[in-house]
């Protein structure tokens, strides 16, 4: 399945998201469905991620590459079973006043035709779902209390 962009604007600085979608380890902590993430190694700006996500009552265990290009881009691959290939990229643009236009674009292909259906149903929502969730994580973090 491919999900051409899902974009929004951020009322946060381009740097404050990169850093939250770059923070893949605490994925599990706000976003529904990541079961867990570990780094399991760095190579300068390349991350390669053990996790496991949770789409009701499967699990999809999988290793990826991150590529963090600051502050622009981040791009995820992996061709690890459960996937064919797996690439997600999301991209960071400078909007007025001090936001941030994201950009979240998916191809996937899953190794199961009956994983594949049932990705296929579920993740649009999911990539809005998570772009929710960083933008809810990004207020409790830079907006102060009461502000």
């Amino acid at each position: 399945m491919k999900i051409d962009r899902v974009s929004q604007s951020l009322p946060f600085s381009c740097e404050q998201v990169f850093d939250l979608a770059a923070d893949v380890e605490r994925y599990p902590e706000f976003l529904p469905g990541w079961i867990s993430a570990r780094i399991v190694k760095r190579e300068a700006d390349v991350l390669y991620v053990e996790q496991v996500l949770g789409i009701g009552p499967v699990r999809l265990r999988f290793g990826s590459r991150t590529m963090l290009h600051r502050p622009d881009r981040i791009a995820v691959t992996s061709s690890e079973p459960p996937f064919r290939h797996y690439s997600l990229t999301w991209l960071f643009a400078p909007g007025p006043a001090v936001s941030c236009n994201l950009s979240v674009s998916v191809d996937l292909e899953l190794d199961s035709r009956l994983l594949q259906l049932l990705v296929d149903r579920v993740l649009p929502a999911s990539i809005t779902g998570a772009i929710a969730a960083f933008e809810a994580r990004a207020k409790r973090l830079y907006i102060p209390a009461g502000g």
